[in-house]
């Protein structure tokens, strides 16, 4: 006798309960198995916290409104609460921003004073920020000439951004959150300088540029095509 196969698969772990939902199949089908496994007694509604559970839906795209609905089945009258739900499927407008962020941009140019410009993912600039100019970008900036206006790495959030600048001499840093600003202190102009934020602090650190690749490696690009003789 041919066993049925099963769509869903939930299993035990130290942390709660895993759903294994399955890809191929329809979803008015997935959502009547489900609801026929959590109709058992174990998962009724008891007293005490929720058990956590990660459902993981495989590479099955999930409008707003069926994940809406899949919450609504796992969740309602059951001592179940949703950590996540995770899909190897992206949106296209999440492509999209995935696909910028990783893009590298040079721009040859000075930024002069009252000019505020933003990129998204990394930014090389061959030119000058001026006193009064800024730059923002959502990954890292790194300034080939006098870094003298503002600077804002990581806008969006991105704390593992980096600052590098031929000639170190800002009004003020930004990485993420963090504001660093060199009005109140003595700082001497520096040459090929980076900084970066302390991981454990959100301490704003000035170091020599050639300690990028220790400081930050996976920043580094990948070296299988350099060819040394």
């Amino acid at each position: 006798m041919t066993q049925k196969k099963q769509f869903v698969t939930i299993k035990g772990t130290k942390d709660g309960l895993v759903f294994l939902l399955d890809e191929h199949c329809s979803y008015d089908r997935l959502l009547e198995e489900l609801k026929e496994k959590l109709n058992s007694n174990y998962y009724q509604q008891k007293e005490g916290p929720g058990v956590s559970v990660r459902v993981d839906v495989g590479r099955r795209y999930l409008s707003d409104e069926s994940e809406a609905e899949l919450r609504s089945v796992i969740t309602e009258d059951r001592g179940l609460t949703i950590e996540a739900i995770e899909s190897t499927v992206i949106s296209i407008e999440e492509a999209e921003r995935r696909q910028q962020e990783s893009q590298f941009l040079t721009l040859t140019r000075i930024v002069r004073s009252g000019q505020v410009l933003k990129v998204r993912g990394d930014v090389l600039l061959v030119g000058d920020i001026n006193p009064g100019g800024t730059l923002m970008a959502t990954g890292s900036i790194h300034v080939l000439g006098a870094l003298k206006g503002i600077a804002h790495a990581g806008y969006e959030g991105n704390r593992q951004a980096v600052i590098t600048a031929s000639l170190m001499a800002p009004v003020q840093l930004r990485i993420a959150s963090e504001i660093y600003s060199f009005a109140d202190i003595d700082h001497e102009d520096t040459f090929m300088e980076t900084a970066f934020l302390k991981d454990a602090t959100s301490e704003f650190v000035l170091e020599r540029v050639q300690r990028l690749a220790h400081i930050r490696p996976e920043l580094t690009s990948n070296t299988s095509q350099l060819i040394e003789e």
